[in-house]
């Protein structure tokens, strides 16, 4: 008796927490759509990107680092190696690659065809989240299927959004609106020299270079998701894998900026710019990136990706607001396929989540993940029987 009650209330803190990251990972996208948003006016000025880069994750740094210094210094472990050689891969694929990758992709191809691609990050992430344990997936019961299923519907959804139009539904549609609402990539970094020559040699054009990287970019931030779960199981300071993460990410970006732009000018902000980039920093980065640790650790990173083809209807929906743009059919019947989408894959995490806490005892339970790597048992069928009178 008292065993189910201490189940079931364990069952309840765990399912407030797991809420709560759903809704977090929610204002995520959100904030995601006011930055293409915000950041539409600023870009299309002619500011060079990497430099914007640069200034986002500095002012991220200068946020999490003390932050996380002052709010974690009891649980935040001493560095070791191991740790070290993490925080460096994470900040590698996840900040700097991630974003280095993106622009390069979108100078050389268009803001269409790139965020065409970005659909398959949920599908990189599942993939390397399986291979590597974080995430369970047994195709012969239902919750496996579901987990599938409800992935492949996710990326269904954002890709319609991306190839249909259709009609407007709210506002008034104008023929140069798309040209005149899309980042100019006139501030890209050119990847010259000797990178381009070897693409060159072995016969890819630019855009099918600029292909390669926004594929690069999907892998990048699919390998800081699924690098990052098992790392928050050993090192429990969420701000402080951000904070690093960041340091590192940072570091590359300031090295790279120094050698690929040329004029002193390029590293100047208008008034304009300058806000873009106190957004970028303090939200689309700070807030985003401390948001997205913790519920990596909670929701695990397959389903923390699914929530990525929010941004594309977060933006329109914001683009509408404050820009007046208007809301085409295939936005709204896209962003119905993904929240579809990611309905399932919940619904099949909390039957899972439910299931694991009658197995196992439920005080483990409460401040752990969803996704639990059991490499012994991975798909047994567990019978509850009462061994004595003392359990």
């Amino acid at each position: 008796m008292s065993a189910a009650v201490a189940s079931s209330s364990a069952a309840a803190v765990g399912g407030d927490v797991v809420w709560k990251a759903h809704a977090a990972m929610a204002l995520v996208q959100l904030f995601n759509g006011g930055y293409h948003v915000i950041t539409k006016v600023a870009l299309n000025v002619g500011i060079n990107q990497l430099v914007f880069c640069v200034y986002r994750d500095l002012l991220a740094l200068a946020i999490l680092a003390p932050i996380a210094y002052v709010r974690e210094k009891r649980i935040r472990q001493p560095m070791n190696r191991r740790l070290f050689m993490s925080f460096f891969f994470i900040g590698l694929t996840g900040i700097f690659g991630n974003q280095l990758l993106f622009l390069i992709g979108l100078g050389y191809t268009n803001p269409t065809y790139a965020a065409a691609i970005q659909p398959a990050i949920p599908v990189f992430t599942f993939i390397l989240a399986v291979l590597m344990g974080t995430e369970r997936v047994n195709l012969l019961r239902v919750e496996g299927q579901a987990k599938v299923s409800g992935t492949l519907v996710c990326v269904s959804g954002a890709i319609f959004m991306v190839l249909f139009r259709g009609p407007a539904l709210i506002g008034s549609t104008e023929p140069d609106f798309v040209s005149q609402s899309e980042i100019s990539v006139k501030g890209q970094p050119e990847p010259v020299g000797w990178l381009m020559s070897s693409f060159l040699d072995f016969g890819f054009d630019n855009f099918h270079l600029g292909v390669l990287c926004l594929i690069g970019n999907c892998m990048c931030m699919a390998v800081f998701l699924a690098i990052q779960a098992p790392l928050l199981k050993r090192y429990p300071a969420n701000l402080s894998v951000s904070a690093y993460s960041y340091l590192f990410g940072a570091s590359f970006m300031v090295v790279t900026a120094l050698f690929m732009t040329n004029e002193s000018t390029e590293w100047s902000l208008t008034q304009s710019e300058l806000f873009a980039v106190l957004y970028a920093g303090i939200i689309a980065s700070a807030l985003n990136y401390g948001l997205l640790t913790w519920c990596n650790k909670i929701l695990g990173p397959a389903l923390v990706a699914l929530y990525n083809p929010l941004q594309p209807a977060a933006s329109a929906f914001l683009s509408r607001v404050f820009l007046g743009s208007p809301i085409y059919l295939g936005s709204v019947a896209g962003g119905l396929l993904i929240i579809a989408g990611l309905y399932v894959v919940t619904w099949a995490s909390f039957r899972e989540r439910q299931a694991d806490l009658v197995v196992i005892p439920p005080i483990a339970r409460v401040s752990e993940p969803l996704i639990h790597k059991d490499a012994k048992t991975p798909f047994q069928r567990v019978h509850i029987l009462p061994k004595s009178s003392s359990d």
